[in-house]
């Protein structure tokens, strides 16, 4: 009987040990060397929204680490690699910020990995991402159309506010990279915020936002204003 008792004490240690919670029962917080289904869940998220490109282990490894600084980084949060309850709040509540369009179909994913493509072909997953990014924030703002497609062959005057659609590469078919960057943005995925303006500045001199935009970030070749 005693034997019994105490190998149920233990059973209950090692199951308050591995619930991914603090003692007032909010989500812990996560750094490197934790373990569990909280640390697969931050790994999604970090995916989601660009910053993780790697299998979902549940492992804070380096890896992961690297990631939550850079996000960190991009969301003006405190740096210390250490996924606590403001890091968290930041990279799960943008889920449900009115970007991500929720009964997307083929045609919405078809049209986003398009633009991508076509704007961000050469650029690193994330930098195709944040156009996707970009796009669906037009597209949830008053001040453009209220549909992908309207957005992406919107134009001001007789110009195009996208250069592909002048130069016919819009019509491209896009690589699985650029419709899974699609899907990443359908979903919520942010990696630069609010922002509503990008060009590369290697290739246009982006006057008129220069001047009049509030710079956020560089992914890639591409700086990014809101």
């Amino acid at each position: 009987m005693r034997k019994f008792i105490y190998i149920l004490l233990f059973i209950l240690v090692l199951t308050a040990v591995a619930t991914p919670v603090s003692a007032n029962g909010q989500s812990r917080t996560l750094h490197f060397g934790h373990r569990g289904e909280d640390v697969s869940r931050l790994q999604k998220a970090l995916k989601q929204k660009g910053y993780y490109d790697y299998g979902i282990d549940g492992i804070y490894g380096k890896i992961t680490e690297k990631a939550v600084i850079q996000f960190q980084i991009d969301h003006g949060l405190r740096i210390d690699g250490f996924a606590g309850p403001e890091t968290q709040r930041a990279l799960y509540g943008n889920s449900s910020s009115g970007t991500a369009i929720e009964d997307y179909n083929w045609d919405h994913i078809f049209w986003l990995a398009r633009i991508i493509e076509a704007e961000a072909g050469g650029e690193p997953y994330k930098g195709k991402v944040a156009v996707g990014n970009v796009v669906l924030n037009r597209v949830n703002s008053k001040d453009f159309p209220n549909t992908i497609y309207g957005v992406i062959f919107e134009y001001y005057g007789s110009i195009p506010q996208f250069s592909p659609v002048a130069e016919g590469t819009i019509y491209n078919n896009p690589s699985q990279g650029s419709i899974d960057a699609a899907k990443d943005a359908l979903e919520g995925a942010r990696p630069v915020g609010d922002c509503t303006y990008f060009f590369n500045p290697d290739k246009a001199a982006g006057s008129w936002i220069v001047q009049n935009k509030t710079f956020v970030t560089k992914i890639g070749g591409h700086a990014f204003y809101r």
